[in-house]
């Protein structure tokens, strides 16, 4: 049996890139609150996704890469299903993601609510997640 180690270990080292994301503005409805369900927020998401990029530099073909504009799809989609909690609609942006797209290897995202509604002075609560396959 042959076996080529340069495929393989391309296979290993496969070179990555990041696409990101980022300050996504979305107004939503998120929270515990029953005045947040009735008058919303906004929210700022940004969003991290590793994938091998080496085919779609080369072929400069979009059914090559993770489509950027399918991800803010994804993102305005998620947020826009009221949740009461932030990770709640953090793990739906990654799931949908992760299903969407094999070659992503690993989703980051942060969703954060600006001007909470918590009786302190800040601009905003966060939450953040990663998931790899």
């Amino acid at each position: 049996m042959n076996i080529n180690w340069a495929v393989i270990i391309f296979a290993l080292n496969k070179p990555m890139g990041k696409v990101i994301l980022k300050n996504i503005r979305i107004y939503a409805f998120h929270g515990c609150m029953e005045e947040e369900e009735k008058i919303g927020s906004d929210y700022i998401v940004n969003l991290k996704v590793d994938a091998p990029m080496e085919m779609a530099s080369r072929t400069d073909e979009l059914e090559d890469a993770v489509d950027y504009v399918s991800l803010n799809a994804i993102v305005k989609e998620e947020m826009s299903v009221r949740s009461k909690l932030l990770e709640h609609v953090a793990q739906r942006i990654v799931d949908k993601i992760m299903g969407q797209f094999d070659e992503v290897e690993s989703v980051e995202v942060s969703v954060a609510k600006q001007n909470p509604p918590i009786g302190g002075d800040m601009d905003e609560v966060c939450i953040r997640l990663k998931e790899e396959r």
